[in-house]
């Protein structure tokens, strides 16, 4: 998929979180609607100005934008970021870790 569109999506999805209409966004951030609306349908890139405006106005980091899969998944990469998501943790973060896994594959 298109990295514009995934792109849009997630700004949709973060809207949607925050409980806000397009609209309101929108105007919030100090743009069109319609705007916003290609935006989140992948049709247009903002600009940096637009994006830090729309992150303020939805409290959150524009890098959160931009925190989306790119491409199919990958099983060794998954597992590889598993990995990582474990390595500096201790002894009992690694238990209820492996406590959560082990409820989630159980038959």
């Amino acid at each position: 998929m298109n990295e514009q569109i995934l792109f849009g999506r997630k700004i949709r999805a973060i809207r949607k979180t925050a409980k806000l209409s397009r609209e309101k966004l929108a105007e919030r951030a100090g743009i069109n609607s319609n705007y916003l609306g290609e935006i989140e349908r992948g049709e247009k890139w903002p600009s940096l100005e637009i994006l830090s405006s729309m992150a303020k106005v939805l409290n959150v980091p524009v890098a959160d934008f931009f925190d989306y899969e790119s491409q199919e998944p990958n099983v060794n990469l998954l597992k590889t970021q598993c990995r990582h998501l474990l390595e500096d943790r201790g002894i009992a973060e690694t238990q209820r870790a492996h406590r959560v896994l082990r409820a989630l594959f159980k038959p």
